[in-house]
């Protein structure tokens, strides 16, 4: 129990380093305009071509090699502790990425903000104290083709989220991919084994690295132009609710024996801080110098082109 919490944490602190090098990657390779004027057309799609342009800068594609050390981590997890342990935990790479923002590129926390970082730290040691054994995660034929088709429900509303105008685009956009990491979280949970002939003949493998790639390119498309703190609020709270419940439901997932009040508590502790540290959903970029070669001065918490909250 206490290792597959150890890799909880290791997926949390590596997702929130990474969080910090694929916001400057995002800026750099977007074709956007900072601000989006309702009826331009460039309002009304999601560009495909945003990955390739980011495959081509070296922050994005170790930022992907992190990443993967995350994932690794949170299947493991996923192996002994319940979905809305490990989700909660995940969130709380928020946590992390503001801690490394205020360590590395000299980004400055409010107090209120370290408040939220200290409630993440003791909503996930709640949770750790608390959760139980994860349940029996074989479920049927017709669970994993639901799966499949929530991965096509989120792909057709993150198209209609991109047309939205105005603020209504961003959240839209954030809570779709929210719902597609949803989906990702829960489709690893059911993996039957991590062989590549298991994964093979697995359905939940397809639909986990379809949702993979649904939700990144809705959560990039959102932090193009949008508010960087709603969009990362938004994705907090559809990823982390959602699959707590189908967990508790579907798939066995409980606390300890007269410990749930408890991990109630750890759990909203730890989503709510990490909400609250939203604006860490993009930790702003490294600065850059000026022509007389004195570096220029760092932006606080997100980038120039970030739209004000």
């Amino acid at each position: 129990m206490w290792v597959s919490l150890a890799a909880a944490l290791m997926s949390a602190f590596c997702y929130g380093i990474a969080a910090v090098m694929q916001a400057v990657a995002i800026r750099s390779a977007s074709r956007r305009p900072a601000r989006i004027r309702e009826g331009d057309p460039a309002a009304g799609r999601v560009d495909p071509g945003l990955l390739v342009r980011l495959l081509r800068q070296w922050r994005f594609v170790a930022s992907i090699g992190i990443d993967l050390v995350g994932f690794i981590a949170q299947l493991i997890a996923l192996q002994r502790l319940p979905l809305f342990a490990v989700q909660a935990v995940i969130a709380s790479s928020l946590a992390v990425t503001a801690v490394f923002a205020a360590w590395l590129i000299g980004v400055k926390l409010s107090s209120r903000e370290w408040l939220a970082v200290s409630g993440v730290v003791v909503g996930v040691a709640l949770l750790g104290s608390s959760a139980g054994a994860e349940g029996a995660a074989r479920v049927g034929t017709g669970f994993q083709i639901a799966l499949m088709i929530a991965v096509a429900g989120v792909a057709v509303a993150g198209m209609a989220a991109a047309r939205l105008s105005g603020r209504a685009r961003t959240p839209a956009l954030g809570a779709t991919a929210g719902l597609g990491y949803a989906v990702l979280a829960v489709a690893a949970r059911i993996l039957p084994g991590f062989s590549p002939g298991q994964l093979v003949r697995s359905p939940a493998a397809y639909t986990l690295a379809a949702a993979g790639i649904v939700s990144f390119l809705m959560y990039a498309s959102a932090l193009e132009s949008g508010s960087v703190t709603v969009a990362t609020a938004a994705v907090v709270l559809a990823e982390t609710v959602p699959p707590a419940i189908v967990g508790v439901i579907f798939l066995g997932d409980s606390t300890r024996h007269g410990l749930t009040g408890l991990a109630v508590a750890g759990f909203v502790l730890a989503v709510t801080s990490a909400v609250a540290l939203a604006r860490f959903g993009e930790a702003g970029e490294q600065p850059q110098a000026r022509p007389d070669g004195v570096p220029a001065k760092r932006s606080h918490g997100r980038s120039q082109a970030t739209t004000p909250v």
